[in-house]
């Protein structure tokens, strides 16, 4: 008889196979549910709805500098971006640069988020603005908040206040309320609440006029692709069935396989068509998202140095006491 699993994530290309059941696990029934990722995190880290489930990169290693043994971590990474580059400033805001952004009112859903750790880390070592630098606006409440979930404090030196119930990130921006966004989620669930489009709002602009160079930039320059979200299962799962946690990691390299081939068959579709010149064609077969430790250390240990760095841990939580140690080695 398989083991059962529950496994809640957000969908992509990536996960895609998994969800329709193209891919299954070696001895193991998926569950699957469809949950945006800020609900996700919320409900995993509160109530342990899940088996399986994505996860915050971020909020995982808090838990662990906190003693809190209920995950072990599956190096399987479903979520990239270059945050610090789709960073929202309000036009009038005097913002051109990011040193502008010294001594002004930045919103974020949540201050220990990964997405806005990352956007602070790189304006820090990139740039000079350090987190104290900023008045940071929390979006999210603590009783639906994944700094809630773990007892999260804002760090010494650096001002967090909470956007009241009746207000959001969104509202505020459009009413000179706040200068700029670290990061934005405007899509429904149970902890965020915005919903402006301010990517196409007039009086809304990003920090970087052209964010793909400001990404190409940072990744020719340091070769990190910063990883938002990795994948956890129960401890009291993987200890009972050790296996586990390296059959779903040829899952989701299998589904992985799936998406970079149906990627490069829709690029030749273009590339046939003359939309795409061939040279880009034979660039996207390339495959840039890969899972495991081996192909991501220094983006995994870069994002842990963050962490100690901007006071969300108190030490820099080491790989090795996040994942499980049969998949060191993938």
């Amino acid at each position: 008889m398989n083991l059962q699993l529950s496994i809640g994530m957000a969908s992509n290309p990536r996960t895609w196979p998994i969800f329709d059941g193209r891919v299954r696990p070696d001895g193991i029934d998926l569950i699957p549910s469809r949950v945006h990722p800020s609900e996700l995190f919320w409900r995993q880290l509160k109530f342990a709805d899940f088996d399986v489930s994505e996860m915050s990169f971020s909020s995982l290693i808090m838990a662990k500098s906190r003693g809190d043994e209920r995950w072990i971590g599956v190096p399987v990474f479903t979520t990239r971006k270059f945050y610090h580059a789709a960073i929202l400033v309000r036009r009038k805001a005097g913002i051109a640069s990011p040193a502008d952004l010294k001594g002004k009112r930045v919103g974020v859903p949540e201050y220990q988020q990964t997405a806005a750790l990352w956007a602070r880390g790189v304006l820090q070592d990139e740039f000079g603005v350090e987190p104290r630098h900023m008045e940071f606006w929390m979006e999210r409440g603590a009783s639906r908040s994944h700094a809630g979930a773990v007892g999260f404090t804002a760090p010494p030196g650096v001002t967090i206040r909470t956007v009241p119930p009746e207000k959001n990130l969104g509202g505020m921006m459009l009413a000179g309320e706040l200068d700029a966004l670290l990061h934005y989620i405007v899509d429904a669930n149970l902890v965020d609440r915005s919903s402006a489009d301010l990517w196409n709002h007039p009086d809304v602009g990003t920090l970087f006029p052209d964010p793909w160079a400001e990404s190409i930039r940072y990744y020719r320059k340091t070769g990190i692709f910063p990883i938002n979200h990795g994948m956890v299962i129960k401890r009291a799962i993987a200890e009972k069935h050790p296996w586990a946690v390296l059959n779903l990691m040829k899952a989701f390299d299998r589904a992985n396989d799936i998406a970079n081939r149906e990627r490069v068959e829709h690029a030749e579709y273009h590339v046939a068509t003359g939309l795409l010149p061939r040279e880009a064609g034979e660039a996207l077969r390339t495959p840039v998202v890969r899972h495991g430790i081996r192909a991501n250390r220094t983006t995994l240990e870069t994002a842990a140095r963050y962490s100690r760095e901007q006071g969300l841990t108190p030490r820099v939580v080491p790989l090795e006491d996040v994942f499980a140690a049969s998949a060191m080695e993938q």
